[in-house]
């Protein structure tokens, strides 16, 4: 929907508008449609408005109701806030606006920080009370909307991107060494609250935060997914029934919007299941978007046959695009200075090209993202369905990591290392938290709260806001993540992964779809390192910035240069993975 910025001081100063408009102006992208600003004593806000609801001015932000004594920023969607609205009037509340942004506002003022339990949505936000000076921070249940902070002795500084913090200024910029080696060892996935950078913090999904105004911070959990059985057993029939309704549901609620949706449409199951939804649901000329990129050294770059296919059989407004390799440079380029923080994937170059094409048709999709982390399509879920439960942080590790802590200490720089394997302990007291019946279980919860939030979920919305396009994901949808962590293993293991909603979608889609191989994101003309783009990756680790930093082993780079192509224990190429750190940190913080 947007991006928003702001500052509290506890210094007796106050607060440095000029450096909170310089964060808002590093988000335009996420917000082309309109900005703002609003200052009071120790706090400023600043917004970058994507106009989704409500498309008049009554609904740009900062929102002030000087009635209530509330300011609001604001990002994502609350897909519920018609209905909340109707609660809050037969309460006596008057609205200025039509947009869920001040639904918001009156839910805070009605409710206090428990509004949060009542939002259906996707959310990071943040409200200051006039009379008290107290700022209140919160984050949806899965992480959806992201929300960084910076804090000082004097100060706390937060956006919607990593970035924005930097263009502000007065960021402790040296590495944070616990994000490296999850970075290095956890799938390059860096968990809230920690950052690559050691001066910023990421609020954790599902969570409140309340900022006294002297500095005093208090933070509270709000909800927390059970994968454990129902006392009540089901049939694996009524199960298939019972989340297909969910995921209806989902589908049907992300489609508010005073402005069309759109599909992005991958040829995947799961997208496809999202199309065929909305068309029962009654959507015709649904616009779908599917991208594809040019065959190399034999492997295919698109999955056109199957998204057609959908496009077909349910009469779709469909746009295929066909991206020319010439692109994929430039658009490497493009994806690391749109990342928050650092992403291998090479999802993320495609989606921000897909992303480029579909804003010029529409500024909301929904996406298949989810699927695999909530319904177990992932292959590395297999080999755990037998493991005993004080066995399952061995076999996590077996099949996630990219490498033990053994080979992380063989390629950084012993400066760089902190004292312990703290991946393996993240695993290890995730994994030891009640409320998670087999090993499993216990995979799916930590894949779809920790995993999920900063990898897919970040990805999408980092490259999806560089393009001003808001990108919805039903299976994200708490209710259904909710139903899904309860369903059996076995229901979901079943037919390759996603068992129990293939079954359930035989009635919808067809075979081919359903019954298919899975596939991912190919994007074959950037899966070797060679050419241009092995020359910038080569440049980057050993450019002069490099070799102060000093992050990795000199003799360890130089291996990796000689060997551009040589893959992790997941597949990951080692020297992308070393190169785009570096890549990112020229690129985004100040002198390199």
């Amino acid at each position: 929907m947007c991006g928003f910025a702001g500052e509290l001081r506890f210094d007796g100063r106050s607060a440095d508008l000029a450096a909170v408009e310089r964060m808002s102006d590093s988000m335009q992208r996420r917000g082309p449609d309109g900005c703002g600003s609003w200052q009071r004593g120790p706090v400023a806000l600043a917004h970058r408005r994507l106009t989704i609801i409500d498309l008049s001015r009554a609904g740009e932000q900062p929102m002030v109701d000087s009635d209530l004594g509330l300011t609001l920023v604001f990002n994502g969607c609350i897909y519920n806030y018609a209905d909340l609205r109707r609660e809050l009037e037969a309460l006596g509340y008057r609205f200025f606006s039509t947009s869920d942004t001040e639904v918001i506002i009156k839910a805070y003022h009605r409710w206090g920080t428990a509004c949060v339990e009542r939002f259906l949505g996707m959310f990071a936000f943040v409200i200051v009370e006039r009379d008290s000076g107290r700022l209140v921070m919160a984050r949806d249940r899965l992480g959806i909307k992201p929300l960084y902070l910076a804090r000082t002795p004097g100060h706390l500084r937060f956006a919607s991107t990593l970035p924005a913090l930097l263009a502000a200024g007065g960021v402790d910029t040296s590495i944070d060494r616990v994000a490296l080696h999850h970075y290095m060892s956890f799938h390059s996935v860096v968990p809230a609250p920690h950052t690559i950078l050691a001066g910023v913090r990421k609020l954790p999904p599902a969570t409140v935060s309340v900022v006294e105004p002297d500095g005093t911070e208090t933070s509270r959990v709000y909800w927390r997914p059970s994968f454990t059985r129902p006392p009540e057993p089901r049939s694996a029939g009524e199960w298939q029934e019972a989340l297909l309704e969910k995921l209806r549901v989902a589908v049907e609620r992300r489609m508010v919007a005073d402005v069309p949706i759109g599909v992005l449409l991958s040829g995947g199951f799961d997208s496809s299941l999202v199309v065929a939804l909305l068309a029962r649901g009654g959507q015709r000329g649904l616009k779908t978007f599917s991208i594809g990129f040019e065959t190399v050294g034999g492997l295919s770059g698109d999955e056109f046959a199957y998204s057609d296919l959908v496009a077909k059989t349910f009469a779709t407004d469909h746009h295929q695009m066909r991206i020319d390799n010439r692109r994929l440079f430039p658009a490497v380029i493009g994806a690391v200075a749109a990342m928050s923080e650092p992403m291998i994937s090479h999802d993320a170059v495609a989606f921000y090209l897909l992303s480029e094409e579909v804003a010029k048709h529409v500024k909301v999709v929904q996406s298949g993202q989810g699927a695999d982390e909530v319904f177990a399509g992932y292959d590395w879920y297999p080999p755990l369905a037998e493991v005993p439960r004080r066995e399952a942080v061995a076999a996590y590790e077996r099949v996630f990591f990219d490498r033990p802590r053994a080979l992380v200490e063989q390629i950084v720089s012993p400066a760089y290392l902190p004292p312990e394997d703290v991946s393996r302990q993240l695993v290890a007291a995730h994994f030891d938290a009640a409320g998670a019946e087999t090993t499993l279980d216990a995979a799916l919860r930590i894949d779809s709260t920790i995993m999920l939030v900063d990898d897919p979920v970040k990805r999408v919305d980092n490259m999806t806001m560089a393009w001003g396009l808001e990108a919805r994901v039903p299976f994200l949808d708490h209710e259904l993540v909710e139903l899904a962590a309860a369903c059996p293993p076995a229901l979901k293991l079943a037919h390759g992964g996603k068992g129990v909603l293939k079954e359930a979608a035989r009635a919808l889609l067809p075979a081919e779809v359903i019954d298919r191989p899975k596939g991912y994101f190919p994007v074959p003309g950037i899966r070797h390192l060679e050419g241009q783009f092995l020359e910038t990756v080569r440049d980057a680790l050993t450019s002069r910035a490099a070799r102060e930093r000093g992050l990795y082993r000199e003799e360890y780079v130089a291996r990796s240069l000689a060997a551009p192509n040589e893959r992790s224990n997941l597949g990951i190429n080692i020297l992308f993975q070393l190169g785009l750190l570096e890549l990112w940190l020229q690129q985004h913080v100040p002198g390199g």
